[in-house]
């Protein structure tokens, strides 16, 4: 007797911007979903990241947008709703501002739609811009079949701002395997080979942009060096502020520009650092907990969640004050066996709450209750799961 095929859903997951968190976050679950035996295809702009995705396996599709609304935002749809037409998925999981602006224009509620906000977009602007904003996110919502926020605090800020979604909480997770602890000394030889390695050492990952706050650190920073005399700061990312931050940065702070493996750069440091003004949930402190560092980050959403409860006193400071970071990183700095606690401590609470198989079976779980069938996901063994790098 014919036996019916089996039911295998292709996602379509669509993202700009396609650098830094979100793209780890697409590039992750691409590979967790291609392992579970989805067809999976990623409409993006041209990039570094479509190389990536199709070492993995996966289809992409070219989809040239901005990263913020402008004029070209007719187009980028009608692009979109075409691509659409010819991917033909079961389900569309927009990621961000702008690709869940597009998508689900395109999309209008027509096929199964997952919007990842990523971060709230009307926290990045200000005024008339916020308010446009925010009423979109309100009118938008009807075309998200879910709403998948990082944490609990980025949920409940898109309440407060009352978008009435439906709402999924899945939590940022990071690959404990390739985030993990090692010795800062050679890692430090290698990507630093002129420092003292005696020098107290602060690592910043994060696109150089205002959201991620790296100026607020820099403000700081001289407080810092006055309290822990020898001390230098590593940058490590791109972005459209970095010819300012430049500007303004001492002799005892390094740009290291952008890099496709941040690893190394957490476990050269005695201390990560992320003042971020916004976000949902960032991953460079959860990448840094996985390699055994301590952190300070600013209090924004997802924050204090990242963590466990009692290295919160150690960890958070307000956005954008200068003064309480400089403390709080200065205080860390002076005090070795504090950081070495506090990062063995986070590295085990990353290890029972924030690994990303966990992270991609939530999604998993997500999709099998909009879809009411999607397989089971598959454990991928380690050592594939390490050649899948990128």
């Amino acid at each position: 007797m014919h036996q019916p095929e089996p039911f295998v859903p292709r996602v379509l997951h669509l993202t700009q911007p396609v650098d830094g968190g979100v793209a780890r976050v697409v590039t992750d679950l691409a590979r967790a979903q291609l392992a579970a035996g989805l067809r999976v295809t990623v409409a993006c702009p041209d990039s570094a990241l479509t190389g990536t995705l199709r070492a993995l396996g996966a289809d992409v599709r070219r989809w040239e947008a901005t990263r913020s609304p402008g004029p070209a935002l007719p187009g980028e749809v009608r692009r979109l709703a075409r691509l659409v037409r010819e991917v033909r998925p079961a389900l569309v999981h927009a990621h961000s501002a702008k690709a869940g602006l597009a998508g689900r224009l395109a999309v209008r509620g027509r096929i199964p739609t997952v919007f990842q906000p990523h971060a709230w977009s009307f926290e990045a602007v200000g005024g008339t811009m916020a308010a446009l904003a925010r009423n979109w996110e309100r009118f938008g919502a009807r075309w998200a079949d879910r709403v998948v926020c990082v944490s609990e605090a980025e949920r409940a800020t898109g309440e407060r701002a009352g978008i009435g979604g439906r709402w999924s909480v899945v939590p940022n997770g990071v690959d404990t395997e390739r985030f993990r602890p090692g010795p800062a000394g050679p890692e430090r030889a290698a990507l630093l080979p002129g420092l003292d390695p005696a020098a107290p050492l602060v690592v910043c990952v994060g696109r150089l942009c205002r959201q991620k706050g790296q100026d607020v650190l820099l403000r700081a920073w001289p407080d810092v060096v006055r309290r822990v005399p020898g001390a230098r700061l590593v940058l490590v990312g791109d972005g459209p502020d970095g010819a300012a931050l430049r500007a303004q940065s001492p002799e005892s702070v390094v740009f290291a520009g952008g890099v496709e493996d941040a690893a190394p750069w957490y476990r050269a440091a005695d201390l990560v650092v992320l003042p971020s003004r916004w976000e949902g949930m960032a991953l460079a402190p959860l990448e840094a907990l996985a390699c055994g560092r301590a952190v300070v980050m600013s209090e924004v959403d997802g924050a204090r969640e990242s963590l466990p409860a009692d290295l919160a006193p150690h960890c958070l400071v307000p956005a954008d004050d200068p003064a309480a970071l400089a403390g709080a990183v200065g205080a860390l700095l002076a005090d070795p066996a504090l950081r070495a606690s506090l990062g063995g401590r986070g590295r085990r609470h990353l290890l029972s709450a924030h690994d990303v198989r966990r992270t991609a079976e939530a999604v998993l779980d997500l999709y099998r209750d909009l879809l009411g069938r999607v397989p089971a996901a598959r454990v991928v063994p380690s050592e594939r799961r390490e050649s899948l790098h990128p």
